[in-house]
C-alpha cells in the first residue's frame, strides 16, 4: 500500500451487500425501527438513535454517505471534522482531547435498515455551549469499506463548519496527488464548508504553496499553519481559529480542554501562513501577501499533556481490552481473543460464540500445527500469519504488534464476513499498539 495515498475518494456509492447479521449477547442489542417517524434522527434534532452512553445507531437505505449528508442538511449540525494526509493522527488527538478533558469518545454505527447489518462506525467527542447547542469534533478515520470511508470523510469535511487536514511527512509530487481528490470536490456545487485549516507535521512551506492554490481554485478560506511539533500545538490552532472565525476572543460557552501550558506560537516557517480574521479568504491563504498572526492563549485552565516519550505507559491489560472490543465490532465476527503464545492462557475477550479458554487453546493448537508443518517442509518464520477458512466460518490469527508473545484470534460468520477485508481492517488496528 502507497502510504502517501489519501483514503479521499469521490466515489459516493455503497458496495456493501444486504446481509444477515448476529448481534452477539455481549453488545448492545440492535433496535430496528418499524416506523421512519420513530426515528429521532427525523423527528428530532440528533443523528442516529442513542442505544447505549456511548453509542449511536442510524439505519439507512442508501449508501453510508449519502445517508449522512442528508443528516446534515436535516439536522444543521455544528461540528469540526478532522482528516488525515500521509498519517494517521485524528483519532489519537480525540482520544486525547477525550481524556483530558474527561470525556468519552462516542461512536455513530451506520447500519442497513431492516438487516441490521453494520457499514460504517464514526468517532466523535462533543461539548455543549452555553447556548444550549452541541458542537462535535469528527475524525474521518472511520471504519468502514475503502469506498464508503473515502466517501464519508468528503461528506464530513464537506458539512463541517471548519475542515481540518493534519499533512505527514509528504513529498511535493505525493502532497499534490494527496490534495487532488479534496479540491475537486471544493469546486463542485455541493461543498458548503468555506474554511479549511491545513496543519504541517513537517516544513510548512511546500503546503502553503499547495493551500494558497487550493484557495484560488476554489475560493474558500484556505489557512496554512506553521509546521505542528505537539498534539498542545494543534489543538491550539484549530481552537484559534474557530475563535476568529466566530469574532469571539475565546470558545464562549465551551468547556474545551487545554492539552498543555500555552507557549509563545513559533514563528510561521517561510511560505506558510497563519490563522486569519473571518472573511479574509484568498488573501489569507497566499503565503506571499500574509502577515503572521500569533494565536492569543486560551482563557481556560491547563489540562495535562497527551502521552509522550518518556511517560507511563498505559497498563497492557487496558490496551489489550480496547483491542478486542474493536476487532469484536468487525462487521460478522463471532468471537476473539487475545492469549499468550507460550502459556496458551486468554489475556483479553470479546463474544459469545466460544468460551475464551476454549478459543485460546484452539489458537495455540492451529500454531503449533503451523510450525510442525513449517518444520516438516523445512521453512521456519519469526512470527506466524494464519487466515483459515472453514465449511461455515474464517479463522484469523494474527501477532500483535510490539508483543511477539502475544497472539490474537478472531472466528467470524463465513455467510457474513468477507476475509480478505476483515484482515486489513485488522491490521489497521496495529495503531493501538503504535506507542
Amino acid at each position: 500500500m502507497n502510504p502517501h495515498r489519501s483514503n479521499l475518494s469521490p466515489v459516493a456509492g455503497d458496495n456493501w451487500q444486504a446481509t444477515r447479521v448476529e448481534v452477539l449477547p455481549t453488545q448492545i442489542a440492535t433496535q430496528i425501527l418499524r416506523d421512519e417517524k420513530d426515528d429521532p434522527a427525523v423527528t428530532g434534532r440528533e443523528i442516529g438513535r442513542r442505544v447505549g452512553n456511548d453509542q449511536r445507531e442510524l439505519f439507512v437505505s442508501c449508501g453510508p454517505a449519502e445517508a449522512m449528508r442528508q443528516q446534515f442538511e436535516i439536522v444543521r449540525p455544528e461540528f469540526i471534522a478532522l482528516h488525515d494526509l500521509g498519517t494517521a493522527l485524528s483519532r489519537k488527538l480525540i482520544s486525547g482531547l477525550a481524556s483530558a478533558s474527561g470525556r468519552r469518545v462516542q461512536r455513530l454505527v451506520i447500519r442497513r435498515q431492516g438487516y441490521g447489518t453494520p457499514l460504517a462506525t464514526l468517532e466523535f467527542i462533543e461539548w455543549g455551549t452555553a447556548e444550549g447547542r452541541t458542537l462535535r469534533l469528527y475524525t474521518t478515520e472511520i471504519d468502514a469499506d475503502s469506498a464508503s470511508r473515502g466517501a464519508l470523510a468528503l461528506t464530513l469535511l464537506a458539512h463541517s463548519q471548519l475542515g481540518v487536514v493534519i499533512v505527514g511527512d509528504l513529498p511535493a509530487h505525493a502532497l499534490a496527488s494527496a490534495l487532488q481528490p479534496l479540491q475537486q470536490a471544493m469546486q463542485g456545487s455541493s461543498w458548503p464548508n468555506r474554511h479549511l485549516l491545513l496543519l504541517p507535521l513537517t516544513s510548512a512551506s511546500a503546503l502553503a504553496s499547495q493551500g494558497a492554490q487550493l484557495a484560488r481554485q476554489t475560493g474558500a478560506n484556505v489557512r496554512t499553519t506553521p509546521q505542528v511539533g505537539k498534539p498542545a500545538d494543534a489543538w491550539t490552532f484549530i481552537t484559534g481559529t474557530w475563535n476568529q472565525m466566530h469574532d469571539q476572543p475565546a470558545l464562549r460557552g465551551m468547556q474545551l480542554p487545554a492539552l498543555a501550558e500555552t507557549t509563545p506560537a513559533t514563528p510561521p516557517a517561510e511560505g506558510a501562513t497563519a490563522p486569519a480574521p473571518r472573511h479574509a479568504a484568498t488573501a489569507t491563504a497566499s503565503a506571499a501577501s500574509a502577515h503572521p498572526m500569533v494565536t492569543e492563549p486560551l482563557p481556560l485552565k491547563p489540562m495535562p499533556e497527551l502521552p509522550h516519550a518518556g511517560a507511563p505507559a498505559p497498563r497492557i491489560e487496558d490496551a489489550l481490552g480496547h483491542y478486542v472490543e474493536r476487532v469484536a465490532k468487525l462487521n460478522g465476527l463471532r468471537a476473539c481473543c487475545v492469549f499468550d503464545i507460550g502459556e496458551g492462557k486468554s489475556l483479553a475477550y470479546a463474544g459469545a460464540r466460544f468460551e475464551a479458554a476454549q478459543l485460546a487453546r484452539q489458537g495455540r493448537g492451529l500454531l503449533e500445527a503451523a510450525a510442525a508443518s513449517g518444520k516438516a517442509l523445512g521453512m521456519t518464520a519469526a512470527s506466524t500469519e494464519i487466515a483459515l477458512s472453514l465449511d461455515a466460518c474464517h479463522v484469523v490469527l494474527r501477532p500483535l504488534p510490539r508483543h511477539p508473545r502475544l497472539m490474537l484470534i478472531g472466528v467470524l460468520d463465513k455467510n457474513v464476513a468477507n476475509l480478505t477485508l476483515a484482515r486489513l481492517q485488522i491490521q489497521r488496528l496495529d495503531e493501538d499498539f503504535s506507542a
